[in-house]
């Protein structure tokens, strides 16, 4: 009894130590390892309980999503927790800086916010932004393919977020996953999420969360490593980031500077306006390149990153090419790879050409862009671009984060699309050592802004 009481006296003061260790860095016990006190459940009806020094909750059939969240709100943040799924068929999620609506979902509640994913299944994006019951993905894990496979299910992962300013970064086991700059949100409540399901063999599996503690003073950001693709909603911005990693705009929302009109000596004096921040090719009823003309960087590529958000009008037909070199001097629009912007469900195009390969986020006239409609934008809203050449002649398509299209220039693959395309007869087309930017007037009014590269 006597040794017992030593130990349990021990124990006390080692915690008692460890805990003013940890106030003195800063850090705050959302969780106090025996109660749910501080939190509440909103929108579903999953069940949540304390465990073994763990928060664990539990699917529900037909409950929907459900949060067990914060009662104080917070604003920047560093949030340090370690999460467990015991199944891949389960889900779940980090809520952050997030809000309920008591009227959502026909009366029920719902939660809305920027989540941290937790994704066990095969294509395995946990450590991606999702926002919650709102834009949807802001960042896919296909654009960090480098984070997948740092989530283990079956055991604990230690997750590290932080919210400071409009930034917000995610680790899984000291994996850097995912970089989003957003202006949306400046202070939330934090969440647990159990998601919801409809399958029985769903139902009853368990995520578990401990060791949750969050810092608001003091805080420091922790730097990301260069190759990281940073999301940025912010308009023809770059963040410091950005800049040090070597991005530049080519539109930064005020001036045509970088640009040029294609087979001329300066921007074209009509077709185009800028306003508001925003590059708009103007309508001409269809006609292509016979208003402004289409627009080329002045600057030539060969390997980069180029990313930029386009917005259409229905039934609206554009493009943005990559390796222009304006030799051809051909009629119409310049010849180069194409980034095919399109609206699919009104303009012909979509049904001409082979297999689809004219359709929005394709290599027009070659490749069809493999793409789910959940991750489209409708007409009227900002869709996100993407084209990445590597110095060893690989070429991505990105839709809205997710990769649509691979293939390398010059390949025997690549060379057979060509000859049997309406570029036959154009030697060695997309083969250029470097080119320019352009972007297309196809006579449909289509707007552009955040449009920026790197060269890799």
């Amino acid at each position: 009894m006597k040794y017992q009481s030593l130990l349990a006296g021990a124990a006390f003061i080692f915690c008692s130590l460890s805990g003013q260790a940890q106030s003195q860095q800063g850090w705050t016990d959302l969780f106090d390892g025996k109660t749910l006190n501080g939190w509440k459940r909103l929108a579903g009806t999953a069940q949540y309980k304390v465990e073994d020094g763990a928060i664990v909750g539990t699917t529900v059939m037909h409950s929907g999503n459900t949060f067990l969240t914060t009662e104080k709100e917070y604003g920047d943040f560093i949030l340090e927790l370690d999460a467990k799924i015991e199944s891949s068929v389960s889900n779940s999620g980090v809520q952050t800086r997030s809000h309920f609506d008591p009227a959502g979902n026909g009366g029920k509640g719902k939660v809305y916010g920027r989540q941290m994913e937790v994704d066990p299944s095969e294509r395995d994006w946990t450590g991606g932004v999702y926002d919650e019951a709102r834009r949807d993905w802001l960042y896919p894990l296909s654009l960090n393919p480098g984070a997948r496979g740092a989530f283990k299910v079956g055991v604990y992962n230690h997750i590290r977020i932080e919210c400071i300013g409009n930034e917000m970064k995610t680790w899984i086991n000291n994996i850097p996953a995912a970089y989003v700059v957003d202006t949306i949100d400046q202070k939330g409540f934090i969440g647990l999420q159990v998601h919801g399901i409809d399958k029985e063999a769903q139902a009853g599996k368990n995520v578990y969360f401990k060791n949750i503690r969050i810092k608001t003073k003091g805080l420091k950001a922790t730097a990301f490593p260069a190759g990281v693709y940073v999301v940025n909603t912010v308009p023809n911005s770059l963040s410091p980031y950005e800049k040090t990693t070597g991005w530049s705009l080519l539109f930064d929302g005020k001036t045509t500077a970088a640009w040029t009109g294609a087979y001329k000596e300066k921007f074209p004096d009509k077709g185009w306006k800028v306003d508001k921040g925003v590059l708009t090719v103007l309508s001409s009823e269809g006609k292509e390149s016979a208003n402004g003309g289409d627009i080329v960087t002045k600057e030539q590529f060969s390997a980069f990153d180029l990313s930029f958000e386009f917005k259409l009008s229905p039934g609206a037909n554009s493009g943005v090419k990559y390796f222009v070199t304006l030799s051809e001097k051909n009629t119409g629009s310049a010849i180069g790879l194409e980034y095919q912007i399109l609206d699919d469900a009104l303009h012909p195009d979509a049904k001409l050409g082979r297999d689809g390969n004219r359709t929005l986020a394709s290599l027009y006239d070659l490749i069809k862009a493999e793409k789910q409609a959940r991750f489209l934008r409708p007409i009227g809203q900002w869709n996100r671009g993407r084209v990445v050449v590597y110095p060893d002649n690989r070429v991505e398509h990105y839709l809205n984060g997710i990769k649509v299209i691979e293939y390398t220039r010059g390949s025997d693959d690549f060379r057979r699309l060509v000859s049997i395309s309406k570029y036959k007869d154009w030697k060695n087309f997309g083969e250029a050592e470097k080119g320019h930017i352009l972007l297309q007037d196809h006579g449909n009014e289509v707007s552009f802004r955040s449009i920026k590269i790197k060269k890799l």
